[in-house]
């Protein structure tokens, strides 16, 4: 039985309309990587990500979310998550810049954030980015059926503190994700596995580890969104939407489902026809 009744499971046509939004959103993160190169302003790339998001049909979930006036955060070094694109902030050689992207597809949202190297990067950045994502990726692979929520959590920290002394981010954290943005369950980027609501099919979150080259405490700035880390260190955000279906987990905001990486960790992706 599952433990939290304020948790929404999803119906496979629900799923359905939230892999749409997942697609939508996909696809404007890959148009926004390709575009980021050293002179392109965080403005260049909202007002990109904008006219993908509207031309696909969907909404962005961003733009007007608790007054936030942008249709993505583009956060840049030292700023964690939730940065306001400026015209004034030009990406230069060697920056790193996380990208989170949400859009409505029907009234479902699709929710994912990449973090992309401004030409060549120094080696610890590459690294810092590379660790993020793949913690990404084995915390979507701890996500099997009878588990239990925090088995995400501890298998993003797992990886992340076998690499190296990165400061994970404790407050910010996964989320549920449905007819509305953040929903329950909180999924936080750090715990021990057994713990929490029970994984079953229908369950849909977004998974998104927070790292930094420094300590995990951050502050946030006077425009009362940007998130940056206290101690200056750079940081790496990633993060994509998921659901459990029957078979495994189908994250709808990767182009392939999620079939190619989760078959190099050994884990079945799910999809839609396996879903009851």
């Amino acid at each position: 039985m599952f433990q939290d009744r304020r948790i929404h499971l999803k119906k496979p046509n629900e799923i359905a309309l939230m892999r749409a939004a997942g697609l939508v959103v996909g696809r404007t993160l890959e148009v926004l990587r390709a575009a980021v190169k050293p002179g392109v302003t965080t403005a260049d790339l909202d007002a990109l990500a904008e006219e993908h998001i509207r031309a696909s049909g969907a909404t962005p979930s961003f733009k007007g979310y608790h007054g936030y006036p942008a249709s993505i955060c583009t956060s840049v070094n030292d700023e964690v998550v939730h940065a306001i694109p400026s015209p004034d902030r030009t990406l230069r050689e060697g920056d790193l810049v996380s990208i989170d992207c949400g859009a409505i597809v029907d009234g479902w949202h699709g929710d994912a954030a990449i973090t992309v190297a401004v030409g060549e990067v120094t080696p610890d950045l590459q690294e810092l980015t590379r660790t993020c994502e793949e913690a990404m990726w084995r915390g979507i692979a701890a996500m099997r059926r009878d588990g239990r929520l925090s088995d995400v959590s501890a298998a993003v920290e797992t990886y992340v503190r076998g690499r190296g002394d990165y400061g994970i981010v404790e407050d910010y954290v996964g989320h549920g994700i449905g007819t509305q943005m953040h929903q329950p369950p909180n999924v936080p980027n750090v715990g021990r596995p057994g713990k929490g609501p029970r994984l079953v099919p229908g369950l849909a979150i977004a998974i998104e580890p927070m790292i930094t080259l420094g300590s995990n405490q951050t502050d946030v700035l006077d425009d009362d969104w940007t998130v940056v880390t206290r101690d200056g260190a750079y940081a790496a955000h990633v993060e994509h939407t998921v659901a459990l279906t029957d078979k495994g987990p189908w994250v709808l905001t990767a182009l392939d489902g999620g079939a190619a990486k989760l078959a190099e960790l050994g884990v079945p992706a799910g999809s839609l026809a396996e879903s009851k």
